[in-house]
């Protein structure tokens, strides 16, 4: 009976809870999807303002009208053009109506869009009108937007704007990253050109190109910035250069196999341009391990067997000589104008991988004997002596 009880006054006070809440109109407050929302003119809209003087550009608006207060988030789009047809997105991220933009950032946004509306460097300093136009929107307690609460507003100007070209230096790439078929298009299994000693925007690899070609990018990413057929120049004076086709945009062969491929970067204005050397596949022994143990160049010999198949072996000759200490188990590429030591590397450094000089000091030793031979996977970059 007392079980009994106490259930029935529990269901009734649920009940009576229920009633409550269901009543309570007032209480709960209910989201109306935003109509207007205000950015404020600016005091600087008719003064000149100097970006490279100034620390931040503020910025004040309303809140939108979402029926109560709410967690807002905003941020702002500029554009050069009064009717926004050039805008890009300035963040902000701010979680108040009053938005501050960083002036070295607003700088360097706006030159990059007068450099990519046909501005070149020599054109600034300039002056331009810059439009503003807030968007708000409003975030749950974990940061998410709610999108049907976004919402954009009027658009506002500074009809004065002193920019100074704020974009730094175009650098040419430490490495490229070359992907194809050999690595099943993906950029997690790709493979990184080499840098040559004192020639650091020259890059070098062993790549196989069949007929679906390579591409090659300064990123491990399909982010736009792959380079294909049409974005190199071939090298005249390529070995192979009349086997190389245009794959459908890709970078293919008329004769599936192994290149040694070297590329030229050269920054033209904002541009790196690439000029792309496609030679024979040639690798070869160097130092205490040869027959001659001279030290010569392409000494007979001395050259490795090349593959039929993107995941084959290059495999060296048997070394003559034991060797350890300096002079160490060595092999290279031949890159033209350069010495063989430019354009070396070794395994055995770093487990299995293939380890490059580039440009960096001279490499550690790795010990051989006379009757073990090279083994190396230039699709995986790596190898081993056995």
């Amino acid at each position: 009976m007392k079980k009994y009880i106490k259930s029935t006054l529990l269901m009734l006070c649920s009940l009576a809870l229920f009633t409550a809440c269901s009543d309570d109109n007032g209480s709960n407050p209910t989201f109306a999807e935003p109509n207007s929302f205000v950015l404020n003119p600016s005091p600087l809209e008719n003064v000149t303002v100097e970006l490279a003087k100034s620390s931040t550009i503020t910025l004040t608006c309303s809140q939108p009208d979402y029926g109560y207060p709410a967690a807002t988030t905003y941020n702002v789009w500029i554009a050069t053009e009064a009717d926004m047809s050039n805008k890009v997105f300035f963040e902000v991220n701010s979680k108040t109506p009053t938005l501050e933009l960083d002036a070295a950032t607003l700088a360097s946004t706006l030159t990059d869009m007068m450099v990519w509306h046909g501005a070149t460097e020599e054109d600034f300093p300039m002056n331009i009108p810059v439009y503003f136009q807030a968007e708000a929107v409003m975030t749950t307690t974990t940061g998410d937007a709610i999108e049907q609460s976004r919402i954009l507003s009027n658009v506002i100007s500074i009809k004065d704007v002193a920019l100074e070209f704020s974009l730094p230096p175009v650098q040419t790439p430490e490495t490229l990253y070359v992907v194809g078929n050999f690595c099943g298009w993906n950029w997690d299994n790709c493979v990184s050109m080499a840098q040559t000693y004192g020639e650091t925007d020259k890059l070098w690899h062993l790549v196989y190109i069949d007929d679906s070609g390579i591409k090659f990018n300064t990123n491990t990413a399909w982010d736009g910035g792959e380079v294909g057929f049409a974005g190199i120049t071939i090298d005249p004076e390529s070995e192979l250069g009349d086997e190389i086709i245009d794959g459908g945009g890709n970078i293919a062969s008329s004769k599936p196999g192994w290149y040694l491929m070297i590329v030229k970067c050269n920054v033209e204005g904002r541009d790196i341009k690439y000029t792309v050397t496609f030679n024979k596949p040639e690798v070869w022994l160097m130092g205490t391990i040869t027959p001659n143990a001279d030290w010569k160049e392409k000494e007979e010999g001395c050259m490795f067997t090349v593959p039929t198949t993107a995941d084959g072996e290059f495999v060296s000759p048997e070394f003559t000589n034991d060797v350890s200490g300096d002079g160490g188990a060595r092999a290279y590429v031949k890159i033209p104008g350069h010495d063989w030591w430019q354009s070396e590397f070794i395994v055995g450094l770093d487990g299995d991988k293939i380890s490059y000089r580039g440009a960096g000091d001279d490499q550690e030793r790795v010990d051989g004997k006379a009757g073990q031979k090279f083994y190396l996977n230039f699709s995986k970059d790596t190898g081993r002596i056995e």
